[in-house]
């Protein structure tokens, strides 16, 4: 025999109103009917649930424990009920989504604060990869959307360009290279290269950015590689977003290479036809697209701030 749940709103109704009577008018039931449901429940349990000695309907000590938990069966089957509604709305259980640590988290955090605001129902999950390894994540966890520097395409795939960003070639105020000008590539190639390590697994193929010298240093993450350089360690691309303050003090420098200091991509928010996105995902799709043109709407006022 299976507990019936609503013998727990029955108790609530029973406790609030002080006797079956009253509780059998608020519950639009006979007071006989009401009487039974709580036997029931009693027998079924082992436990006497009222005391009644008293004028009115009191619980005993193991009633108002058993109440208490009925109390949270009832609020779980209700946001059950609720999630349930939302989910038949077209809203998402889940929404996971691949970032590629090169990119501007700013507009990333400001999208999905809207997200929030938004009460919508959809778990969201975010991890960082770097290079090849935002795709491999992509596809082995069968992630809903990528925020990706470059990927192997493929038909199923559906991109939508974001704002331009550029990186650009530096290294600390006294290194060397900081001193020189005209810098040919054997020279760039006599010194130590930072660069992020590629998070796919297996053997990573070089990063067509890097300049094939034999000294390489392969970091986990831009703050490292930004430290690094900062300590003199060595040369290498940044993005612009995070070194705008160290270029405008001094601390980093644009290296004067022959072969340029700027180099720009277009990074992509993509989603596959394989995995259709909800509601959620074309929320976010529709707020990482605003947010990432405000971001760079923003960057443009200051570098024009800056140039005045």
């Amino acid at each position: 025999m299976r507990i019936d749940i609503d013998a727990f709103n029955v108790l609530q109704v029973l406790v609030e109103e002080g006797s079956f009577a009253k509780a059998s008018e608020r519950l639009h039931k006979a007071q006989s009917a009401v009487s039974y449901q709580v036997k029931k429940l009693e027998q079924h349990l082992g436990v006497t649930l009222f005391n009644r000695d008293h004028y009115r309907a009191e619980l005993t000590p193991e009633g108002k424990v058993i109440l208490a938990e009925g109390q949270r069966l009832l609020q779980h089957l209700a946001n059950i009920e609720h999630l349930a509604s939302r989910y038949s709305q077209g809203w998402e259980p889940k929404l996971e989504l691949i970032i590629d640590g090169a990119l501007p988290m700013e507009p990333i955090m400001s999208a999905l604060k809207l997200m929030s605001e938004h009460n919508i129902p959809t778990k969201i999950q975010l991890n960082m990869e770097f290079l090849g390894g935002v795709q491999h994540r992509f596809e082995r966890e069968q992630a809903d959307l990528m925020l990706v520097k470059d990927y192997r395409t493929g038909p199923s795939y559906h991109p939508k360009p974001l704002p331009t960003i550029t990186s650009v070639l530096v290294a600390a105020r006294l290194h060397p290279l900081s001193q020189r000008r005209d810098i040919s590539l054997p020279e760039l190639q006599q010194h130590v290269e930072l660069t992020i390590e590629d998070s796919s697994p297996g053997k990573r193929a070089r990063d067509e950015m890097q300049f094939g010298g034999d000294k390489v240093f392969y970091l986990s993450g831009f703050i490292m590689k930004k430290n690094a350089l900062l300590k003199g360690l060595g040369f290498g691309w940044m993005p612009d977003f995070l070194i705008t303050e160290e270029l405008a003090n001094g601390e980093l420098t644009a290296i004067d290479f022959v072969g340029g200091n700027r180099f720009s991509f277009t990074p992509q928010l993509v989603s596959t036809s394989e995995r259709p996105l909800g509601r959620a995902g074309q929320l976010f799709t529709e707020l990482i697209l605003q947010e990432f043109a405000l971001y760079q709407q923003q960057q443009t006022g200051l570098s024009g701030a800056g140039l005045g």
